[in-house]
């Protein structure tokens, strides 16, 4: 699909932007498809006082189909603005889809690196060691939003011979004055590893190195981001395929970092202890960046690959899946902390405080509403946020029951050894929660049949305060 064939088709489906109005599980202060599929945020950026926000995005189906970048814009994390898609699979070397990648600002504008998919189908493949290309284009914009060139930097015959035909989602990452690409890889022995690429110009690149942990760790590292962190290396990625231990891994498909010291000049390579972002239902391909302030900001994909989507009722109103909140990443004491951006305090109305002792219950406009826990002594805490939702915390286990409003997803559980705050957002079909100063988070779409259910707090061993505030919604301007 080009921008000509895009244009010609979108006003054949005002039906569909009709349909999505009506469903009443349409978010508020998430970013969603304005119709259609979206999944991996993009080429993630801030550039001149413009946050540039890109997804991978199917406009004309809720479904799997050809993946072009959407894009939305915002100055202030509030007001958003639905832009023209920015790339279409318009070359030989994307035709199949324009996958995942990200974006590296400059003073005269944006790099953007990306997958081009091409799957082929002129006899029977395996689609692994073969019957797929994996091409990574370069594109340069000098405003986010036009285009100067495309170019095809590297394809399959670039990357080491080990390697299988899944290599994908370019980052790059600056170090001593040299550029470095990292992109996700599976090698012939079904191992996930990351592939290192370097430039002196962001124009001419060459292979590395190659870099896995000690123990093979999954088949797959996809959506692999190097970056650094008050003072600290980080290399994030989503590996798939690591088997479940405890209530470790309880997702088919994982989402976390690596602590990591890379000593790039002299290829040594140490490795932390890998450490989810997540404990939640629906997290995938975590993006950074650094905005103009500083901040290391992360995004993900509200949705696991390996879910029912026949369960999920948006799809009757034609469209799928969300991005996470907005959230700013602190390391500190050994492990990264998430908290929700400070802009979204201005979404804030209607507020109310009270002992927890005192709590009983509370019925936001909804289901849409921040709420925090600070915890003075707790035995065990259990709190109903909408129908049978319910949060739970005893003898060190914090607990996420969704009942039948999980749509066939039952629990999800995340050791906190002691409990000193709870913040929940809660949106109409999607909840994030933060636990001790964002250590840990639960993040899960839901679908409730009555939106002013109300908030009850069950257990009674608690003592501490609860400060709640109903939240109004993001202001999209979306395209005519």
């Amino acid at each position: 699909m080009n921008k000509e064939t895009y244009l010609t088709e979108y006003p054949k489906h005002e039906s569909m932007r009709e349909n999505v109005k009506k469903d009443k599980n349409r978010l508020h202060f998430h970013m969603m498809p304005p119709t259609g599929w979206m999944n991996d945020p993009n080429g993630l950026c801030e550039f001149q006082g413009v946050n540039h926000i890109y997804f991978q995005y199917t406009p004309f189906l809720a479904g799997w189909g050809t993946k072009l970048w959407g894009h939305y814009t915002t100055k202030d994390w509030i007001h958003y603005k639905e832009e023209e898609p920015f790339l279409y699979p318009d070359e030989e070397w994307d035709r199949d889809g324009v996958y995942s990648g990200s974006a590296y600002t400059c003073e005269d504008g944006i790099h953007y690196f990306y997958t081009g998919n091409v799957k082929l189908w002129d006899k029977d493949y395996d689609y692994i060691m073969n019957g797929r290309e994996q091409n990574t284009i370069h594109v340069f914009s000098p405003d986010g939003k036009n285009i100067a060139y495309k170019k095809l930097v590297m394809t399959n015959d670039d990357y080491p011979v080990n390697m299988s035909k899944h290599v994908r989602d370019p980052k790059i990452y600056k170090k001593d004055g040299r550029y470095y690409m990292i992109q996700g890889g599976r090698d012939a022995e079904s191992d996930g590893c990351a592939l290192l690429f370097c430039s002196d110009d962001l124009e001419h690149w060459k292979w590395y190195d190659t870099v896995r942990t000690a123990k093979p760790f999954g088949y797959m590292w996809e959506c692999p981001d190097l970056f650094e962190i008050d003072g600290q290396q980080i290399m994030t990625c989503c590996p798939q395929g690591v088997d479940q231990k405890g209530y470790d891994y309880q997702n088919v498909y994982q989402c976390g970092y690596f602590p990591v010291e890379f000593d790039l000049k002299n290829k040594s390579y140490s490795f932390g202890k890998f450490q989810e972002f997540d404990k939640g239902f629906d997290i995938y391909a975590t993006q950074t960046f650094a905005d103009e302030a500083g901040r290391r900001i992360l995004i993900g994909w509200m949705g696991i690959p390996d879910a029912d989507y026949d369960n999920d009722t948006t799809v009757a109103y034609d469209w799928i899946h969300a991005l996470t909140m907005p959230r700013e990443l602190e390391w500190k004491d050994g492990k990264i902390l998430q908290h929700p951006l400070k802009e979204m305090k201005d979404l804030r109305k209607n507020a109310f405080t009270c002992e927890l002792e005192a709590f009983t219950k509370w019925a936001p406009a909804d289901c849409c509403f921040e709420l925090r826990l600070d915890v003075e002594e707790a035995k065990n805490l259990e709190l109903k946020l909408r129908e049978d939702v319910t949060i739970s915390w005893k003898d060190g286990l914090f607990t996420l029951s969704m009942g039948e409003s999980g749509r066939g997803r039952k629990q999800r559980f995340a050791k906190v050894e002691e409990l000193s705050d709870i913040t929940i957002f809660s949106d109409t079909s999607a909840i994030e929660i933060f636990i001790n100063n964002g250590e840990t988070v639960l993040t899960t779409r839901v679908y409730s049949e009555h939106l002013e259910q109300k908030v009850e707090l069950v257990s009674r061993e608690v003592k501490g305060s609860v400060h709640g505030y109903e939240l109004g919604s993001f202001e999209v301007e979306y395209k005519k």
